[in-house]
């Protein structure tokens, strides 16, 4: 059974290792999500959250087999999107950041799994309104997100964490609170 729990310093080399992997697929055209070796994500990427406390992982049997930064900062592209809730306290938001499955484990639903405990998370953290983004070029992502709930809620071209002419998509999706 996979579980999640916060990230440590160790934990980072491995979280590189498995950026890694990603940008390999992009780069042998395996894999579509828009990164660039060096520019995003990298050690710093991992490093930012861990230092905030906002770094997650998952871990089944010993292994570390997907990673993401969670909190409730919201990217600056966020405030050309029309969100479903617009008004909603940025208080009451949580926002999930650079989710990371690593490919040696692709398809055996680490990623949905994520999600779900990112929802529980923000649910016990008092945070019902859920936003998120990624590449319009990560189809994998989009479809994983429309599964699970999520409603893109908007495009903004922009240029994103040090990636120019990227598109990205807005997602939603607001929980019920328990």
């Amino acid at each position: 059974m996979a579980a999640v729990r916060k990230g440590t310093r160790e934990d980072v080399p491995e979280i590189v290792e498995i950026y890694g992997r990603i940008l390999t697929n992009e780069e042998l055209g395996q894999a579509s999500v828009g990164w660039i070796r060096g520019v995003y994500p990298t050690e710093d990427t991992a490093l930012e959250a861990l230092e905030a406390g906002e770094l997650f992982v998952m871990e089944e049997e010993g292994a570390l087999v997907a990673a993401a930064r969670i909190n409730r900062v919201q990217v600056p592209e966020y405030s050309q999107i029309s969100w479903t809730q617009p008004d909603a306290p940025a208080e009451r938001i949580m926002v999930l950041h650079t989710l990371v499955v690593d490919p040696r484990y692709k398809g055996r639903g680490y990623g949905a799994a994520f999600v779900n405990f990112y929802e529980r998370y923000a649910l016990e953290q008092g945070c019902p309104y859920l936003r998120m983004d990624t590449n319009e070029k990560n189809a994998a992502a989009r479809r994983l997100y429309s599964r699970l709930g999520y409603r893109e809620a908007g495009i903004v071209p922009c240029e994103f964490n040090g990636i120019s002419g990227v598109y990205l998509v807005c997602l939603e999706k607001e929980l019920e609170p328990v």
